[in-house]
């Protein structure tokens, strides 16, 4: 793969032109016939007619003997912009490398370097780019690491062209970051698996190659540890010296397009979706917050629509497009890189594909739930579960990232089970768990126990004191499984994803719950400060009430994050306080959420800790741009779209 190319014409005169004042020795004077012919030859390249700027490049060398290496080196790079390496091969081999000045020397190389690469000479190639003498200048760099990663690549060191590699990410984009992208992955994936866990493993926590190594082994169908990220410091922060009311990093387009499905499977968790996003952009105007046009697109719920709604936006001049909202539109979407317009998808493409360039992922992932679990149990002493989940897709995924994060801190998943779908009856895969104890007559009491005071008594003297339950389901599963434990006299503490909560206070259907803790959205229970109150909303819109209310606050935090995205991009550890988490954006420009923890207690769920405290001061900014009106929408119960 040759990175680079769409952008190698963009410099080349800028480059050429330096090249050429640098190229004149001070007691030589070009004639005024050999700067027009220099100039000529320099708008050929600007044209893009590298044959004939590498022609007369020539000439010039031949009616120019004082300045002829300088003259063959342009047209070398000329034919090189051009594709044909090959054809400057005469050229580079008649140059004078004692002549040459300035960079003129490191260009030569990178000729000779790309020359042999093209003659299948990678040891050759490997031994110019290596070279200590071989310092770049800033303009050359990227240059000369994608050679060294292509010969690295060729002599078969996958893993140091991965490294090469990654250490051009970050100063790429678009189609340029993305190839080079997926080019870290490959080499990664070729690897092996169990090459790339030993290398892991050996790891410090803050190694650049860590995420990468996971990514890969994400794409090799591989469970890794999701670590919560470190939250450092909100966005939002006053600047030193400026008014209490200016923000920082607060920043929103002119023009915003909103791609939502409007009908069939995905059109009720797409109202729900609208519905918080515009509650927060309506939000937005208590604080005089400078806001943009919105225009609501129809993405059909399907790629072709998806495509189709993007491009249409674009048209219309949407400086900032968010949505869509499946994971097969969204992977649609990513596939026409690079994109004109930035992004913020509603989901993660199903094809795993990274985002590049000023594209961010923002979804609810069922891996991220899984992943805090296992973190909050670990904070809890807890380092052996067993783990019960439905047959769900979203079950099966959050026990993976359960049992690798577990893993990763020294735990262990003892047991697993799966419930039987359409079942009332749990015995046998109770029995599969194997936990000691289980199915011995409990002990008399005195009086009746109550839900709460069973699943907070010691566990089974045969269990390790350092043992609990997770579990992820839906609450009609959850509310027939927990009891069930207990007649089998199994006390462990029980810990679950959000599934396991429907939104609403049902003392009589959720005392069966009691004792058991989950994460969930803080917006659900007014834990996060400085977002409007929970009930309030939920007693105006229907789409913010029950297992829709997850959705409603995704929609909210998705205009949330507008304002931020690029501070969140440009500045690691900074977080924003969302209504479906605290929300962070990681190294590949996916936005990741770090959750609060509730707990039934007589049958209410209640948060833990109480409220979130972070920043309280408003966040507001001086009066900006006016508050247009967002695009009219209507309610429509939602549910869970496929996905997530």
């Amino acid at each position: 793969m040759h990175l680079m190319r769409p952008i190698r014409a963009a410099g080349f005169c800028l480059l050429t032109a330096l090249a050429l004042s640098a190229c004149v020795p001070g007691n030589v004077q070009r004639t005024p016939e050999e700067i027009a012919a220099a100039q000529g030859a320099d708008a050929l390249a600007q044209r893009g007619q590298f044959e004939h700027a590498a022609q007369a490049y020539l000439a010039l060398a031949a009616q120019s003997p004082g300045r002829a290496d300088q003259y063959r080196l342009l047209a070398a790079e000329a034919w090189r912009q051009d594709g044909r390496i090959e054809q400057a091969a005469p050229t580079i081999a008649a140059i004078n490398r004692r002549r040459l000045r300035g960079d003129e020397p490191f260009r030569l190389d990178l000729l000779q370097a790309e020359l042999a690469l093209q003659r299948n000479d990678a040891p050759t190639a490997l031994q110019i780019t290596l070279h200590p003498s071989m310092g770049a200048p800033d303009a050359y760099l990227m240059r000369l690491l994608e050679l060294r990663a292509r010969a690295m690549a060729a002599t078969g060191d996958r893993w140091g062209s991965a490294r090469t590699r990654v250490e051009m990410d970050t100063h790429l984009s678009g189609l340029d970051q993305s190839q080079n992208r997926q080019q870290i992955l490959t080499l990664l994936s070729q690897l092996g698996v169990e090459p790339l866990q030993r290398r892991a493993a050996a790891m410090r926590p803050g190694d650049r190659m860590l995420p990468w190594i996971n990514e890969a082994l994400s794409q090799l169908g591989v469970a890794v540890a999701r670590p919560q990220p470190t939250l450092q410091q909100p966005v939002g922060t006053l600047l030193p010296g400026a008014d209490a009311n200016v923000r920082e990093g607060y920043k929103v387009p002119a023009h915003l397009a909103l791609l939502l499905p409007a009908k069939g499977d995905y059109a009720a968790a797409s109202s729900a979706i609208r519905q918080g996003f515009f509650a927060a952009y309506l939000d937005a105007a208590r604080n005089h917050a400078p806001r943009p046009n919105v225009r609501v697109y129809d993405s059909l719920g399907s790629p072709d629509g998806a495509v189709k709604a993007y491009r249409q936006a674009v048209s219309d001049g949407a400086q900032l497009v968010v949505g869509p909202l499946t994971r097969t539109e969204v992977a649609a979407v990513f596939a026409q890189s690079p994109l004109p317009v930035p992004l913020l998808a509603l989901n993660h493409p199903d094809d795993r594909q990274l985002p590049a360039g000023d594209v961010s992922e923002f979804g609810l992932l069922p891996e991220t739930e899984g992943a805090q679990a296992a973190d909050h149990m670990v904070e809890r002493g807890i380092r052996h579960a067993y783990v019960v989940t439905s047959g769900d897709d979203f079950a099966q995924r959050a026990a993976s990232a359960f049992q690798a994060e577990l893993e990763s801190h020294g735990g262990d998943v003892t047991g697993r089970a799966t419930l039987p779908s359409g079942s009332v009856t749990y015995t046998d895969a109770i029995g599969n768990l194997r936990i000691p104890g289980a199915g011995t007559p409990a002990s008399p009491v005195a009086e009746p126990a109550t839900a709460s005071s069973t699943l907070a008594a010691s566990p089974a003297p045969l269990v390790p004191n350092d043992t609990g339950i997770f579990i992820s389901m839906r609450p009609a599963q959850a509310r027939l499984l927990v009891p069930q434990l207990r007649i089998a006299n199994i006390t462990l503490p029980v810990f679950a994803t959000s599934h396991v909560y429907a939104g609403v206070d049902d003392t009589s259907a959720n005392g069966d719950l009691d004792g058991v803790e989950f994460c969930d959205a803080p917006w659900l229970f007014d834990a996060q400060s400085g977002l409007p109150r929970h009930d309030d909303v939920a007693n105006l819109l229907p789409t913010a009430r029950g297992g829709a209310a997850r959705l409603f606050a995704f929609g909210m935090d998705a205009w949330n994050l507008v304002p931020y995205l690029d501070w969140l991009r440009q500045h690691p550890g900074s977080y924003l306080p969302g209504a479906s988490g605290q929300l962070t954006a990681d190294q590949f420009g996916r936005v990741r959420r770090v959750l609060i923890w509730a707990k039934f207690q007589g049958g209410l769920a209640r948060p833990l800790g109480g409220s979130l405290q972070m920043d309280d001061v408003p966040v507001t900014l001086p009066p900006g741009s006016g508050a247009p009106a967002p695009a009219a929408s209507t309610p429509a119960p939602a549910s869970q779209p496929a996905g997530y």
